[in-house]
């Protein structure tokens, strides 16, 4: 018993004369830098939380900022008083979803001859392909000017696919462009409502439409991306198209301009997000956005653990790398003030896109637990707890029907926030994934069962294919600080670092999200 303490003892002060003079310093120097990154986040919260609040206040809806007036009929020129539109749907084997997609581009209420739909199917599924080519053509029967479109190959991905869609002749024809995902489904009126901003406004270049998640309630994972992504288009979009008539393309539910596309050099494939590129080089040529947050067009959330990863790390990855591609770009640039640089810049690439991926992993599942672990280094109060909650406070008013899972939704973000700061990273140094582009997969109504159908069999567990080996180290890196401040602490942080590790944990053996039966 006694050797036993004698060997704790010298553990301890072997430990504490290596973390005084070696990782004392760096962890204050990691604190002081996640602290500095917090603020600016914080402010970038409550700069939008006030702008928004403004716009709420005074009602500055899009209708009252731009000029809006219906199309009207013309008796002389009938309906070729209607702009051309051509619809674009980019698909890749999407077989759950398809259906919905073209029935709804072809649903959409304009004068027939004054609309194409163009899907463009890069599908290497032979099976799916003959799938979406008869669809196409049982609604060119109907009389639809549709449009089955496919290439040789996937260069470019989404990007490619458009950029080859954009070639055909008949898009010569054409004013305007609107794309949908092939999950994505607008109500009739979508082009009544979008197209008189381009019409009666020749600086717009896009009209941006609201998301409307149809699935948002499947599970307990899709319940916390609705919360983030309420908070993206309630307050991000609506801020940027109040105050400097710039935002993030979506990448759908979207109408372009097609003069302002090609003004600013089209679809580039250099990164996995074409949207926002195009969306940059636009706003760099001087063209201003309009975003629609009343219109909504619905669509699914990815509902798997897996699906939903692969988007996070395209969505992370890809504005880092287009951030290290264009920062010169924008500061050289003469066309727009030095206010929207320094917006484009500090606000919505640094701050957005690198900081709050960073700060979110780095400071709370990294260097605060590790204070627990070195007594010489504290956190102040208004750091690890004020500032935090008030920027989770900020993010929830998106969702107020989840405003009850506000603490599952904290533990979610940070587990992700893993992913999206691995990403930014790769995204930073161009390292091996950089390019990486997987289509998020749609279920559609797959799992639903159908009349006189038998149910889905229950998933068979493939340890291997579920478990996530980063998840599970820093579920024990947490674990292990926890159990080291109940004990040891004054910090009285084990509470957090026992659920943050339980999160990570249950992530790490793949219980998140829809589990799909195997085939």
């Amino acid at each position: 018993m006694a050797e036993g303490l004698l060997i704790t003892s010298q553990m301890g002060l072997f430990w504490h004369q290596t973390t005084a003079p070696l990782i004392a310093p760096f962890l204050k120097l990691s604190v002081a830098a996640c602290l500095a990154m917090s603020l600016m986040l914080f402010f970038e919260r409550v700069y939008m939380g006030i702008v928004i609040l403004f716009v709420k206040l005074f009602r500055k809806k899009p209708h009252k900022t731009y000029k809006w007036e219906p199309i009207k009929d013309d008796l002389e020129l009938a309906h070729f008083a209607y702009p051309m539109v051509l619809v674009q749907i980019p698909m890749y084997n999407e077989r759950e979803v398809y259906q919905l997609s073209i029935g709804a581009a072809c649903g959409l209420s304009w004068p027939s001859n004054r609309i194409i739909i163009q899907v463009l199917d890069d599908s290497t599924d032979s099976s799916i392909k003959d799938l979406v080519e008869l669809e196409c053509k049982r609604w060119a029967s109907k009389g639809i000017n549709i449009k089955y479109e496919i290439r040789d190959n996937r260069n470019g991905y989404k990007a490619g696919a458009l950029k080859e869609g954009m070639k055909h002749n008949y898009v010569k024809l054409c004013d305007y462009v609107a794309i949908f995902d092939a999950d994505f489904q607008p109500d009739p009126d979508f082009l009544w409502r979008t197209i008189p901003f381009l019409t009666n406004n020749p600086e717009i270049a896009l009209v941006q439409a609201r998301w409307k998640f149809v699935n948002s309630d499947e599970c307990l994972m899709t319940r916390m991306q609705e919360m983030s992504l309420d908070y993206h288009f309630k307050v991000e979009q609506e801020v940027g198209s109040a105050t400097h008539a710039f935002f993030g393309f979506n990448g759908t539910a979207g109408v372009w301009r097609i003069a302002a596309l090609n003004e600013a050099g089209g679809w580039k494939d250099r990164t996995t997000v074409e949207d926002m590129d195009l969306a940059v080089r636009a706003s760099l040529k001087g063209w201003k956005f309009v975003y629609v947050g009343d219109l909504k067009v619905k669509n699914e959330l990815p509902s798997t653990f897996k699906a939903y990863r692969y988007q996070q790390h395209r969505w992370s990855c890809g504005p880092a790398n287009l951030f290290k591609k264009m920062v010169i770009e924008i500061m050289k640039n003469k066309k727009v003030s030095m206010w929207k640089k320094l917006y484009l810049i500090y606000s919505f690439f640094f701050v957005r896109k690198i900081v709050a991926h960073i700060v979110t992993f780095v400071f709370y599942c990294v260097v605060l637990p590790a204070t627990v672990l070195v007594p010489e280094v504290s956190v102040p109060r208004w750091g690890a707890i004020y500032i935090p909650s008030t920027i989770t406070l900020l993010n929830a008013v998106g969702t107020p029907r989840s405003f009850h899972l506000i603490i599952f939704w904290i533990l979610f973000e940070n587990v992700m926030s893993l992913h999206r700061t691995k990403a930014t990273f790769i995204g930073l140094f161009e390292a091996g994934r950089v390019n990486e582009w997987v289509v998020t997969e749609k279920l559609g109504d797959a799992l639903k069962t159908k009349p006189g159908s038998k149910a889905p069999r229950k998933p068979r567990l493939r340890i291997g294919e579920r478990l996530h080996v980063l998840e599970l180290c820093v579920g024990a890196y947490l674990f292990f600080c926890g159990c080291y401040d109940l004990n040891f602490g004054k910090n009285q942080y084990f509470i957090y670092l026992f659920l943050q590790s339980f999160a990570f944990f249950i992530a790490g053996v793949g219980y998140v999200g829809t589990l799909v039966p195997n085939s």
